[in-house]
């Protein structure tokens, strides 16, 4: 047995997602197939999207499906993207949420390195884009830090504010681990400069929800967990996701441990009592599960 199958057989049955309703997941696949927009939930394999798909549900992927940085954990392809970003990516985006009948978007991106602001204004776009088609939906951003190069302090604050500007309902951005493991798992990101862009946001609009989330599995110690939950509190940030780091292939880090049930609850009473409004806590929890419940 190989170990990839090894390691599938392994999984403990609390990681065994919903299948869904297949006519339902294939209207979502067919709407977004026939507009060449992408999603992570296809492109980083998340194991909700049989779940969130059944309920007409998806998390656009802006700007294409190749990420400027190479993050250990995460399974979106890795390169250099074509400079030019497809023109007509914020109608059709809008169009698939007209046709899905959304009251609540996630957006989130590749990491873009190679544009100048980070492509801050390419999620205002799609914002403006969605909002002309559908003026009642509420958009949430999940964003990468904005922070590369010599002046990227400036970077940050300068992309940040632009989408802080276009007013979403809700600014994620995540640490993904413990400051500890960072640099072996988000390669080209900063612990402190992603405090930074939370801290950012409250700063320019304290009244728009900030959001975080870490995956849990990669070595990391309660002591820890409770320790970046803190940092959290310390930058403002109001809702919290952890889930089950699961790897994706071989060419990933491998699990160091799987988290139970009751551990996960246990983090989740913790998370409220340091002061955070809304913690979604599980195994199969990703950043935008169930986001629009909040």
């Amino acid at each position: 047995m190989t170990e990839s199958r090894r390691e599938l057989v392994n999984l403990p049955s609390w990681l065994r997602p919903s299948i869904g309703r297949a006519s339902q997941i294939s209207r979502v696949q067919k709407i977004i197939k026939q507009r060449g927009i992408h999603t992570i939930c296809e492109e980083g394999r998340c194991p909700n999207r049989a779940e969130c798909y059944s309920q007409g549900v998806a998390t656009f992927l802006l700007m294409g499906d190749i990420c400027t940085r190479s993050c250990a954990f995460c399974q979106v392809e890795k390169g250099k993207p074509p400079r030019l970003l497809d023109e007509n990516e914020p109608a059709r985006v809008a169009e698939a949420v007209t046709l899905l009948g959304l009251k609540y978007v996630v957006l989130t991106s590749v990491a873009r390195d190679d544009l100048p602001d980070g492509g801050a204004f390419w999620f205002v776009r799609v914002m403006e884009a969605i909002r002309e088609k559908n003026p009642d939906t509420l958009i949430e951003v999940l964003t990468p830090d904005f922070a590369r190069g010599k002046n990227w302090q400036q970077q940050q604050w300068d992309s940040v504010a632009k989408i802080v500007n276009a007013n979403p309902a809700c600014f994620n951005h995540n640490l993904e681990t413990v400051a500890r493991l960072q640099d072996k798992v988000r390669r080209g990101a900063k612990y402190d400069r992603s405090l930074r862009l939370l801290a950012i946001v409250k700063q320019l609009n304290p009244t728009i929800p900030t959001k975080s989330g870490l995956m849990l599995g990669l070595g990391e110690t309660k002591e820890e967990i409770i320790a970046t939950m803190e940092d959290l509190r310390r930058v403002g940030c109001n809702r919290l996701t952890l889930g089950q780091y699961l790897r994706p292939s071989l060419a990933h880090l491998p699990v160091q441990k799987y988290w139970t049930v009751a551990e996960f609850e246990e983090l989740k009473h913790i998370a409220y009592s340091l002061g955070f409004e809304h913690v979604s806590s599980g195994p199969l929890v990703r950043s935008s599960y169930h986001a629009g419940e909040v």
